[in-house]
């Protein structure tokens, strides 16, 4: 753990990293979980909302039925940018987001539609750039961080990772944003924050990037790559270090606090390694 804080605080401070931030991270300002939109869509519908500790279908899944039902994602998204949001005042009291800030990463992908992110560059005075289609790509700047919204933004109903139809197209990895991605990550450090390493399409992503290292015949060259999880997971571990990433853990009383915790130390890393 020690030595895997070092190598990523030193591509931090080289501006070497690309940070990939999860729903884990939104959560921890109050922003609701995939059941919500669930039991919003299942009311919306009029589907009977079944008793039980699981909903019976994935959200994915249920949004597929909701755009063939209603014809679009509009009132969907409309109703998700209501509710997926939290005020300023939650975001600049977030310590997770002041960090994510301070640790001054070049660029930022996130798989979450809200605006948190970009609300806590303003607050905190830095400059941004977001990234959510292919004319945004040409509109990169090297003097702002690239905030980029991998799965969408609720600005663009289009740019909307959020059907089983819409997640299925992006496992093509054949996207503006995709091809972006292989270039970014290609040479760079990357950190994996806010996830539960159950979405299927990261797990394939980071496997494509193995994948792509492995082939090349310098698998030895590639850049460390590490994902947090807020405890160590056997399991998980073994199967991500085989694909070249490394779990990294931190104690504390909830995910959020681990996740700040462990921030905490790699920007503390980072600058003493300058």
């Amino acid at each position: 753990m020690p030595d895997a804080i070092e190598r990523l605080a030193e591509a931090v401070r080289r501006k070497n990293a690309i940070l990939f931030v999860g729903a884990g991270v939104s959560m921890s300002v109050g922003l609701p979980s995939w059941d919500m939109l669930i039991r919003h869509m299942e009311e919306e519908l009029g589907i009977e909302e079944e008793s039980g500790e699981k909903p019976r279908y994935s959200y994915q899944t249920l949004a597929e039925y909701y755009r063939l039902k209603q014809g679009s994602l509009g009132p969907l998204r409309s109703w998700m940018d209501r509710n997926w949001s939290v005020s300023r005042e939650k975001v600049e009291a977030s310590d997770l987001h002041k960090l994510i800030v301070e640790l001054d990463f070049p660029i930022i992908y996130t798989t979450n539609y809200d605006r948190n992110l970009e609300v806590a560059f303003e607050i905190h005075g830095r400059d941004f750039v977001k990234v959510a289609n292919a004319r945004d790509v040409s509109r990169v700047r090297q003097d702002a961080t690239q905030i980029v919204k991998y799965h969408g933004d609720f600005d663009e109903d289009a740019s909307l990772v959020l059907t089983e139809t819409d997640y299925f197209n992006r496992l093509s990895f054949d996207s503006p944003l995709d091809v972006k991605f292989r270039a970014d990550a290609l040479g760079r450090t990357i950190l994996f924050i806010g996830y539960s390493l159950s979405d299927m399409n990261i797990r394939l992503l980071l496997h494509r990037l193995w994948q792509t290292w492995r082939n090349s015949g310098y698998e030895k060259d590639r850049p460390p790559s590490f994902v947090f999880m807020p405890r160590p997971h056997p399991v998980e571990e073994a199967v991500l270090s085989r694909w070249g990433i490394t779990m990294v853990s931190e104690e504390g009383d909830t995910s959020q606090k681990a996740l700040a915790r462990f921030l905490k130390r790699l920007q503390e890393a980072a600058l003493q390694s300058g």
